[in-house]
């Protein structure tokens, strides 16, 4: 019998059937991009078609920094729709990565100590830090995202909550893994796409397979409205592949930065008052100075020393964080090992490195644990698996104090930080389901606005 093999934009009508059955509390985080912009679209098209007497929930976390042609899409799509949208734009000086300056590893969105050179004004009826009794000056931007699905479930008194999530597996191997995981991570229903975040809590991926063309194409048939910072890139002649609305300050953002110099020059002159670094990083992101493309060694070096050297020329709070991250990725190589495939060990063994190899992981994966010692360098395919010295210069240069090219994790602060925060919202998720709906309104984590 002869099937039909049904296109991704079929494919993600059925599971926006399975989510709006599914859940009586559905939102979509939204940051103005090309992909939550076309997921927001679908999700409008669904309710709109089907009538369905429900509102859609829209998370919209403003950083103050960006392009005026998305906050001018932003506000026209909150305008347009506002008969069915329930939004919630999120002003909120919650901690962000910087990678344009040594000395500050972070920058905070809104804070109230710097309202003098904010680039804008706040947005009118946007939501801010005092309408969020979890709220803390230690908090980053990610963990507010967390923190706020939880918040949000109690607010809306729902039964289950899904957040929407437009991320795609071509845009990078960490998203790949967030929907391939090997790990035990719970489904709802069996379903790859999504993933448990707490007790009757989901986030959910209905465009994860889409390719960027098949998003420009709905764009394109749908007429719906998007970005047109998206134009200006074009014409910037901005690759397709790297044409993305972020933070401005984060490492994958760094070689673009420069371009608000033509695309925004009012914001451009507003932001490198803003943010430690902003100038310097504008002119030499994408080069050797802040570690990308081909990076050479110092004459008469090693890049053991070079490493010294650039450490030497930081400030001792800077310096003591990548000092405390080689020496927890020294032990753990030492130690417990690092898992490499079988290939990559052999052209370790082949170029004569001690190595010490272990039978199995305590990982799932099928690669075995290899105990080493830091390199200076190796010329191999797999440099970036391999703990060298050279990445550590490469991370100091690129001023990635979370050292992500090295392949940190959160480590065991931060860990036990978000486990503390899920014990905390698991009993308050149970105290609430055993508290009488009369009393709903006294509960501590009502917002003033609802």
């Amino acid at each position: 019998m002869k099937t039909t093999r049904k296109n991704v934009y079929d494919m993600t009508q059925d599971r926006l059937e399975k989510i709006f059955s599914g859940f009586d509390n559905v939102y979509v985080s939204f940051s103005g991009g090309k992909d939550s912009g076309v997921l927001l679209n679908l999700c409008i098209d669904y309710i709109r078609k089907h009538k369905l007497d429900r509102k859609l929930t829209v998370f919209h976390m403003d950083y103050e920094v960006q392009y005026q042609e998305t906050i001018e899409y932003v506000e026209r799509v909150f305008k347009s729709n506002a008969d069915i949208l329930d939004v919630y734009r999120v002003c909120v000086p919650f901690k962000v990565i910087t990678c344009t300056s040594m000395y500050q590893q972070f920058w905070r969105p809104w804070d109230d100590t710097c309202q003098d050179i904010w680039v804008r004004e706040m947005p009118e009826g946007c939501y801010r830090k005092e309408d969020f009794p979890f709220y803390t000056e230690d908090m980053w931007d990610y963990e507010f995202q967390y923190k706020f699905a939880h918040w949000l479930h109690i607010q809306k008194k729902a039964q289950r909550t899904c957040c929407l999530v437009g991320i795609r597996t071509q845009e990078s191997y960490n998203r790949w893994r967030t929907i391939y995981s090997s790990k035990n991570y719970q489904k709802y229903r069996g379903l790859k796409w999504t993933r448990r975040c707490g007790e009757y809590i989901y986030n959910a991926y209905p465009i994860y397979d889409w390719q960027t063309t098949d998003v420009w194409t709905a764009n394109g048939k749908f007429k719906w409205d998007y970005n047109h910072l998206y134009d200006l890139y074009y014409q910037a002649g901005v690759s397709l592949e790297k044409q993305r609305v972020a933070s401005p300050f984060l490492s994958q953002a760094i070689g673009s930065l420069k371009l608000y110099r033509a695309i925004d020059p009012d914001m451009w002159g507003r932001m490198i008052n803003r943010v430690n670094g902003v100038g310097f990083a504008g002119i030499y992101g994408g080069t050797t100075a802040l570690g990308w493309q081909s990076i050479k060694l110092p004459k008469n070096m090693t890049w053991a020393d070079y490493m010294k050297f650039l450490l030497s020329t930081l400030p001792e709070e800077t310096r003591n964080n990548y000092l405390e991250k080689l020496s927890v990725s020294v032990a753990f190589w030492k130690n417990k090992g690092g898992c490499l495939a079988n290939e990559t060990i052999k052209k370790l063994e082949d170029a004569g490195i001690s190595i010490t190899v272990g039978e199995k992981s305590n990982y799932k994966t099928s690669k075995k644990p290899v105990r080493m010692d830091y390199l200076d360098d190796i010329d191999i395919p797999e440099f970036k698996e391999i703990p060298t010295f050279k990445r550590i210069c490469i991370c100091i240069l690129k001023n990635d104090h979370c050292c992500k090219y090295m392949g940190f994790s959160p480590n065991k602060h931060e860990k036990e930080l978000r486990e503390s925060v899920m014990k905390k919202y698991q009993s308050l998720f149970t105290l609430w389901k055993n508290i009488k709906a009369p009393y709903i309104k006294f509960c501590p984590f009502r917002s003033k606005r609802s």
